[in-house]
């Protein structure tokens, strides 16, 4: 039974990255993350839902005594189109004042969410506020001074799942990061 679950993920999509490619690209990330760190308080907040699986991976990979929490926020609503309105529907639960912030993500694209985070995050007074992100997806890009610090790959603007990633509340648990074609979203 497993073996045809593993056979039908795999026709979700055309891969875009591996498994084994994604866990390779985490550990460099660590590695850099944890040299950038050193001696410092760092906290690593997760932008629920998407990150967790991206996230799981990268933390592995730092060496260092990390806090961890997770912060819900969007710019989309239910459609697959930024509205331009941030909400918050998850803070973070402890002071983040003089301590190093990394926010995780798993894509990002307009920069509409990730611009509004850094300034929401910045008034609470943070030694610093960096991005990394698995996904950067610059064509979109609409907001300035949107930077990504760590970046796990960089995408085309097509439309993907997997990972974390996911097309109405689908698909977040491939093993994988994949795309669709227009036509194969009428398939589904």
């Amino acid at each position: 039974m497993a073996e045809i679950r593993d056979a039908e993920r795999l026709s979700i999509g055309k891969v875009l990255y591996t498994q084994d490619q994604i866990r390779e690209r985490a550990k460099e990330l660590g590695a850099q993350i944890t040299k950038d760190y050193e001696g410092k308080q760092l906290v690593v907040l997760g932008m629920l839902k998407g990150a967790i699986p991206w996230m799981a991976e990268l933390i592995k990979y730092i060496d260092l005594d990390v806090r961890i929490d997770f912060i819900a926020a969007s710019s989309y609503g239910s459609g697959t189109t930024t509205t331009g309105v941030v909400k918050i529907k998850k803070d973070v639960e402890f002071d983040i004042y003089k301590k190093d912030v990394l926010i995780v993500e798993d894509i990002v694209d307009t920069g509409t969410t990730l611009a509004f985070m850094q300034k929401y995050l910045g008034e609470r007074g943070p030694a610093s506020v960096k991005i990394c992100s698995m996904l950067d997806k610059p064509s979109r890009r609409t907001k300035q001074g949107a930077k990504v610090d760590y970046k796990g790959f960089t995408v085309d603007d097509l439309f993907i799942i997997g990972y974390g990633l996911d097309y109405d509340e689908k698909f977040r648990n491939l093993p994988y990061i994949s795309y669709l074609e227009p036509g194969d979203v009428d398939k589904l």
